[in-house]
């Protein structure tokens, strides 16, 4: 059983939003793909592509282990990239080649990032506006954005891998052409997308968590702006040199926003250990949990092991309470700090409620490892 808060409209208006629209993409997306090559290209080109999405969403879900997402969320996020985001951006460019009659050039390096980065960036506003309890700040940003990338990164893997098996009158296509370009965006390049609209999860992850009106404004705009000039100078760089461009864009620019990425992420859920002792410990001194959970509750490793001794002790449903207490505690330390910092949601109140009343419940059934500790006399405060 999983904690249960009373949901609210816009939770459910959110979902069912995202689902028709995803439906209605993934229709779309399906049509071009057929039109677009031979199914013996479309099934090279599939299978390449999925290669690199496994373990680049192992990459993000390690990253959100403090406060893992909902998973329904984070499929919805995959699901608009990959559908969504690429149908949108795709007609988008379709209207302006036609109605601005510019070079190859101009639409990859203006119309491209303008519409790609728009399209995949809408979801992390959509969620923004509907679903803000589940964005606590820059990782959250962060984790959504690569989602969003990665399922856009597969789509147009899709694409340019079968046409590239295709061929044309450059290229003799097969399967060498395939797996040489493969190499270029599954091996080399395959964070660009979710780097790209990275930045801006960032600028939506400031807003969130700043009580200022110009933080809440300019940040998701700036944020789409560096997004789109990231994106502008990668897909420019094809056009420059005769692939000498593409080389010195990939190791000056690519690579170092790409560390800068891994540092600051990393830096960020290192941030959120911290607020979340801090945020537990103040919730630990108005009396909704026992002092002495916390350190169960905060460190990761501390985390293992309450849930492995809970196993080995009172097999797993013993281990299913331990991570459901651990899963609303958590939950209710982000929202708590969130309020200690006056940029709590507005239904914080009922929410806070939920995750305490979940907690009392599980409580007597607890099996901690080592001492037990003594958390009967904590009771649900008014």
């Amino acid at each position: 059983m999983s904690v249960q808060v009373k949901p609210r409209q816009s939770n459910t208006l959110f979902t069912a939003l995202v689902a028709v629209v995803t439906l209605l993409g993934a229709i779309a997306m399906a049509v071009v793909l057929v039109l677009s090559g031979a199914p013996t290209a479309l099934a090279v080109g599939s299978i390449l592509a999925a290669l690199p999405v496994a373990p680049l969403v192992l990459c993000y879900l390690w990253l959100d282990r403090y406060e893992p997402e909902p998973r329904g969320l984070l499929a919805l996020g995959l699901g608009w990239g990959a559908f969504v985001a690429t149908s949108t951006a795709l007609v988008l460019q379709i209207i302006g080649s036609h109605a601005l009659h510019k070079p190859e050039s101009f639409s990859g390096i203006v119309l491209a990032p303008l519409t790609e980065e728009a399209a995949k960036g809408f979801f992390i506003l959509l969620l923004l506006w509907f679903r803000r309890s589940e964005l606590d700040g820059v990782l959250d940003g962060i984790v959504y954005a690569g989602m969003v990338g990665i399922g856009f990164a597969f789509t147009e893997n899709i694409l340019y891998l079968s046409a590239a098996f295709t061929g044309d009158e450059f290229h003799a296509g097969g399967i060498g052409g395939a797996v040489a370009l493969f190499v270029i965006r599954g091996v080399f390049s395959p964070f660009a997308h979710p780097l790209f609209t990275a930045f801006t999860g960032i600028g939506i992850g400031l807003a969130v968590t700043s009580r200022s009106v110009a933080v809440r404004v300019l940040a998701p705009i700036v944020g789409y702006l560096v997004a789109v000039a990231a994106h502008a100078s990668w897909n420019g760089s094809a056009f420059l040199g005769g692939g000498s461009g593409f080389i010195k864009t990939y190791a000056f620019l690519m690579v170092p926003a790409f560390i800068f990425l891994i540092v600051l992420a990393v830096w960020a859920r290192a941030q959120e250990g911290t607020l979340l002792t801090k945020a537990l410990n103040d919730c630990a001194r108005r009396g909704f949990i026992n002092s002495a959970e916390v350190p169960w509750l905060v460190r990761l490793p501390a985390r293992r092991q309450a849930r492995a001794y809970a196993l080995r002790v009172g097999g797993k449903p013993a281990k299913q309470i331990m991570a459901e207490y651990q899963q609303a505690a958590v939950e209710l330390g982000f929202l708590h700090y969130r309020y200690l910092k006056g940029t709590a949601p507005a239904d914080f109140e009922a929410r806070g409620q939920g995750f305490v009343e979940r907690m009392v419940q599980l409580r007597p059934r607890l099996i901690w490892p080592g001492t037990q500790l003594v958390v009967s006399r904590v009771e649900n405060p008014q």
